[in-house]
Order: structure tokens, then C-alpha cells, then sequence
């Protein structure tokens, strides 16, 4: 099985995809992401049969990643000696992509691992002024939503960042945006809005709120919808119609109320990484 582990600013996303000749064998329509998933997780795309979403812990050392991805395999009755033929990492956090490298130079030697970055093969141009730049994980949503869905594409990630992706329809990765998240701003006005207090994120009974806690749902969860929105239409006034994708924690709240979102792909990362990590491992080496 290969095993995809995405780390995040806030939250790291773990999962596990099968190697079999079923997954190998489905035709496009029934492509990874388009409806089809497992018992346990509807949503879940083809192949991917385990996934865990984490707290990111910058100061977790290699050792303690190899002990807790295997005690996460074990209460799935899987041993992780066995399970694991590949790696593939995307990292938003550098410190943590270094020990992430150390652990499966350690504990997985002996399987292939692909950490997506400067060098490794994406299959898409970056044609950013200095591709470097570009997070491992934009690259990875850019590669996941141009498979699922063609392009012109635009991707929405409603992470501890919000950033906006156009991929162009030659499937080139043309730019982007990045803007605070909602959790980032919510935290940012808590703190130096001493009269405001934190409140759960949830819909509003009214646009226009009728108490401060309904004042601040309304103005996060309409506001970011249309700040969504606004860019979304902005990009495709330069691209053209394009498909919109959201993935991301936040993409299930934000979605709904977006007037721009096509499809909600929670696991686009991951799919992404699933792509990535086959254009550089050879078929037959996991």
C-alpha cells in the first residue's frame, strides 16, 4: 500500500491507498475523486482505504513519527512492516519535512519514497516566475484537480492559508493567490478585539446578525464565500470558464455558500500525491 502523508500549517492528513489490480484496472469513469469511495467513507476516492487528519507537530521527531503512523496502522489491524511498499510527502512546514525525510531513510529504507518539492517530477510545467516557490501542496492540488477534472481548472484550498490556484487548460500551473485563512483571521480579530469572543463556525439563523456571536458567523462564513467567489470570477475573467474546485478543512462549510464551487474533493492532496509518487516510481518498484 502506498502511504500519503500531507503536512499542513495546522493539520497533517494521513492515508493509505491499495496497490491492487483493482485500482489499476478502473476505466475513466470511474476515475479516483468522482463519487466513488468505501463503505466507511463515502467520500473517499477510489483506492484510498484508510485516512487520519492530524494535529502538525512541529517538534515530533522521526522516531515518534514511525511510532505513531505505526500505532495509526495497528488500530486498523494493518502492521506497518508489511503494508507499507511506498511513501510520498507533501510539507508545508520545512523543519517537519526534514524529519519526515530521516524517518523512511530509518524505519523504511527499503521502500520507495517520493517527497514532492524542487526536482521531483510533477508531470505539470510550473510556469511561476521561479517555480521553488510554489508549496509542495499547491502542486499537488494543481496535479490531482487537472486528472479529475481537465482544465482550465481553479483550485480553492480552505486551509490555515487560503490559496487559489489557475491550471491552465494544457495543464500548465499558471500562478496563484494567498490570502489568511479563516482560522488565521478569526484569531487575529479575537486578539485585538477585546470585546469579541470566540464562537463555533456554524451557519447563521441570518445573513444580517441579530447578536454578536450571529454577527461573527455571518461575517465568516458569508464573507468568505464571497471572497471565494470574488477571486474565483476574477481568475476566469483571465482564464476563461474553468472548473472550480475546493478541498481543504474548511472547503465542507465555505462550499455551500460559495456561488463559483463545482465540487468539493476533501482529498485532493492526497490524490495528487498519489499521482506524483507514480510518475517517479517506476511500476513494479512498490
Amino acid at each position: 500500500m502506498l502511504l500519503v502523508i500531507d503536512v499542513g500549517n495546522t493539520e497533517t492528513v494521513i492515508g493509505l491507498y491499495s496497490r491492487g489490480e483493482a485500482e489499476t484496472s478502473a476505466g475513466p469513469e470511474e476515475s479516483v475523486g468522482v463519487g466513488i469511495g468505501t463503505e466507511e467513507d463515502p467520500t473517499a476516492p477510489r483506492g484510498l482505504t484508510h485516512h487520519w487528519r492530524l494535529s502538525t507537530v512541529p517538534t515530533r521527531t522521526p522516531d515518534e513519527h514511525a511510532v505513531l503512523l505505526t500505532q495509526l496502522l495497528d488500530l486498523e489491524g494493518l502492521d506497518i512492516a508489511n503494508s507499507v511498499t511506498g511513501i510520498a510527502v507533501s510539507s508545508s512546514v520545512p523543519h517537519v519535512t526534514g524529519e519526515l525525510r530521516q524517518m523512511a531513510s530509518r524505519w523504511f529504507s527499503r521502500v520507495p519514497c517520493v517527497v514532492l518539492g524542487p526536482g521531483t517530477k510533477s508531470g505539470m510545467p510550473i510556469l511561476y516566475d521561479n517555480p521553488k516557490e510554489v508549496g509542495a501542496d499547491r502542486v499537488a492540488n494543481a496535479v490531482g484537480a487537472f486528472d479529475l477534472y481537465g482544465g482550465p481548472c481553479v483550485v480553492i484550498d480552505l486551509g490555515t492559508a487560503t490559496t487559489v490556484e489557475a491550471i491552465s487548460a494544457a495543464g500548465e500551473y499558471l500562478g496563484g493567490a494567498i490570502m489568511p485563512g479563516v482560522a488565521i483571521s478569526l484569531e487575529a480579530l479575537f486578539q485585538h478585539a477585546a470585546a469579541l469572543r470566540r464562537v463555533e463556525m456554524v451557519e447563521p439563523r441570518h445573513v444580517i446578525g441579530r447578536s454578536t456571536v450571529e454577527s461573527i458567523e455571518s461575517g465568516t462564513l458569508y464573507g468568505f464565500a464571497a471572497q471565494v467567489d470574488g477571486l474565483a470570477r476574477r481568475f476566469m475573467g483571465e482564464l476563461g470558464p474553468s472548473t472550480v474546485v475546493a478541498t481543504g478543512g474548511l472547503s465542507s462549510l465555505i462550499a455551500p455558500h460559495s456561488d463559483t464551487i463545482e465540487h468539493v474533493e476533501p482529498w485532493l492532496t492526497l490524490h495528487g500525491l498519489r499521482i506524483v509518487y507514480d510518475r517517479n516510481v517506476p511500476s513494479g518498484s512498490s
